[in-house]
């Protein structure tokens, strides 16, 4: 390795400590923002800038444009474009450079695309569907209804959901403590069929699966552990997959989905964006779009003079 690597080594080590132990950020966010400063760095390098203190906006304009001429999306461009401005901003703070080279880096706009939703029928199709498995297939089919019906009840993340602990979720009051994005703490609702899928899994699923390696997590894998992400999404896809004429649109298609349907239920939008932990009620916005898209579709399809 020569000296001029070990000066971004060095620097982008030290970012992040600093995401992992300062901002307390998940290992999906802090392993997407270091990946997009190794992108930067290398072309960095490629253009002979060995040290992040002699950073400029050209440089990173030059590394924005060519990810754009590879045909990154608008979507992926703003988000690395936020990337680096979190990156140099920390670079000044920290003393690793006298100025904040991104601080007038644009973002490009992103295109707002609407979200693949189910409808109410696609969804009890597949939750009916998990509960005739569970005839066969009684522990792990007893789990899967569960995670379909937590995560379209309450439309929490898979990450959140793979993190439950028994004291997690409360039962008796059919709420269940979230740490979302940023350790965040909310807590979210959830109805009758959720819960009692979740209390099957509790008292005759869980106890099947548990062993020492298991401590205090709700969802386990088949040898005893807390659930990964991965197992979760497979399981999700596959119960999706399983009924002809739903979309597999995966567990943030459920997410999605619960969002919508909360507000077509009449859901106003600010308890949505508490239930989805979402920062900025921009977010949230897009869900409306699909309700309002939604209801022209049903108008269309339905008026005589429409």
């Amino acid at each position: 390795m020569s000296e001029q690597d070990a000066t971004w080594d060095r620097v982008i080590d030290a970012y992040e400590r600093h995401l992992t132990l300062e901002r307390d950020l998940t290992p999906h966010t802090i392993r997407g923002y270091v990946t997009d400063v190794k992108g930067l760095a290398q072309h960095a390098e490629r253009l002979g800038v060995h040290d992040p203190a002699d950073l400029t906006i050209r440089t990173m304009r030059s590394h924005l444009a060519q990810q754009k001429s590879l045909g990154r999306a608008r979507s992926t461009l703003a988000r690395r474009s936020t990337s680096l401005r979190v990156f140099t901003a920390w670079l000044r703070r920290s003393g690793h450079a006298e100025t904040d080279a991104a601080a007038l880096l644009v973002s490009p706009a992103a295109r707002r695309e609407l979200p693949a939703t189910l409808s109410a029928s696609d969804v009890r199709a597949v939750l009916d569907a998990a509960a005739e498995r569970i005839e066969t297939d009684a522990v792990t089919g007893t789990r899967d209804l569960a995670i379909l019906e937590v995560l379209y009840a309450t439309g929490i993340r898979v990450g959140e959901l793979v993190g439950l602990d028994r004291d997690d979720i409360d039962t008796s009051r059919r709420v269940v403590r979230v740490f979302g994005k940023g350790r965040k703490e909310r807590t979210v609702p959830f109805g009758l069929p959720a819960q009692d899928a979740v209390e099957a899994w509790l008292q005759h699923g869980r106890p099947q699966l548990v062993t020492e390696a298991s401590g205090p997590a709700v969802f386990l894998g088949v040898r005893g552990g807390r659930i990964d992400p991965r197992t979760v999404r497979e399981v999700v896809h596959r119960r999706l997959g399983e009924v002809d004429g739903v979309a597999d649109l995966g567990p943030h298609g459920l997410r999605h989905t619960a969002a919508t349907h909360l507000l077509e239920g009449g859901a106003d939008l600010r308890s949505v964006q508490e239930v989805l932990g979402h920062a900025s009620i921009g977010t949230t916005q897009i869900y409306t779009h699909v309700s309002n898209e939604r209801l022209r579709a049903a108008f269309r399809q339905a008026h005589p003079r429409a």
